[in-house]
């Protein structure tokens, strides 16, 4: 018997959001964490399906919705990559304020229409500017997000010893300027860039443990962030490398989200001073300090970030029972990596 997937693909700034819309199955748990762990453990080859190949692409990103645990939540959400299932999801969570409002799951007001989603990280509250019926763009206030690690010293093989620092944001990052690893961030090719932002993310999970305080699920590092060497007033540019060396092409807003706090931290930044960032496509993403809070570590702020989304289309797939691919498969970097699969 052949089965259907219901979809919406949207993007921002670029970065693709598949959700599933139809004939995805009623997840276990009374928590997100919960029903996180039921997808993972029980229907990965879903996940799969939609973000591999044939289907999908090394860069697709997913979206499941799911039925929210919080009381203010309208909508509960899932978010999945090539690796598997993120914590937070910036530039998803975007999306998902256009795709709620105009799928009537809330009631739409102008100005300003303003509800909850709840992701794996937490509460998410969405601001949705509406005018003539559409939403304009879309604003989120974060969890709250905090410095972890200031001029972590990590020994990365090939680039020997380079200083980092770990900020979270929904989830952690390593963050740096570029410039640290001897990489100009404009001129230098982007696949050097990567393989530079990969090498630091796989010596830090490898040598740095990190936790969170709010759960065991949220402790561990999702990527690295490299930036240009722009001034803290001015337009900056980020380089997220998340997952297995998977390229962010938005700014990534739990990136900005944790590049907001960690500066704030710093005093680079003062609450209410709104910042541009750009990603590879060269879209914006705008992120301000909203102010400090009472979070699971010191220097815990919540960020406001925004963005604008857009509809890339809607269909079903189809797998069929008989399909060896059916359920995706990721492209391959060695035709060895081939043979030893079968």
């Amino acid at each position: 018997m052949n089965l259907t997937l219901g979809y919406v693909d949207m993007h921002t700034a670029g970065e693709p959001v598949r959700i599933v819309t139809k004939n995805y199955p009623v997840l276990k748990g009374k928590t997100i964490l919960e029903k996180r762990r039921d997808a993972r453990d029980n229907h990965d080859a879903l996940r799969r399906a939609m973000n591999f190949e044939p289907r999908g692409h090394a860069g697709m990103y997913g979206v499941i919705p799911v039925e929210p645990s919080h009381p203010e939540a309208v909508l509960g959400v899932l978010f999945t990559h090539h690796e598997g299932y993120s914590t937070m999801c910036g530039h998803a969570t975007l999306a998902l304020g256009r795709y709620v409002v105009d799928q009537g799951l809330i009631e739409k007001k102008e100005p300003i229409t303003s509800f909850a989603i709840e992701a794996p990280c937490g509460l998410l509250r969405l601001t949705c500017r509406v005018e003539k019926g559409e939403v304009i763009d879309v604003t989120f206030e974060s969890v709250p997000a905090f410095p972890v690690k200031r001029d972590l010293v990590v020994d990365v093989p090939q680039y020997g010893a380079i200083t980092t620092d770990i900020s979270y944001g929904g989830a952690f990052y390593c963050i740096l300027p570029s410039s640290r690893f001897g990489l100009d961030f404009f001129k230098t090719p982007v696949e050097r860039l990567l393989d530079a932002a990969a090498a630091l993310t796989d010596r830090v999970r490898a040598t740095i443990p990190l936790s969170h305080p709010d759960a065991d699920d949220l402790g561990f590092l999702y990527g690295t962030i490299l930036t240009d060497d722009a001034l803290p007033h001015e337009e900056s540019y980020n380089l997220c490398i998340f997952a297995e060396r998977q390229i962010d092409r938005c700014p990534t807003g739990s990136g900005v989200t944790a590049r907001m706090a960690l500066d704030h931290a710093k005093g680079l930044v003062k609450p209410g001073v709104k910042r541009v960032f750009r990603g590879i496509s060269g879209e914006a993403f705008t992120g301000l300090v909203r102010g400090e809070v009472a979070g699971p570590m010191p220097q815990s702020v919540t960020v406001e970030i925004g963005g604008r989304s857009f509809y890339a289309g809607r269909g079903e797939f189809i797998i069929e029972e008989n399909d060896p691919l059916g359920f995706g498969f990721p492209l391959a970097e060695h035709f060895a990596d081939v043979v030893h699969s079968r």
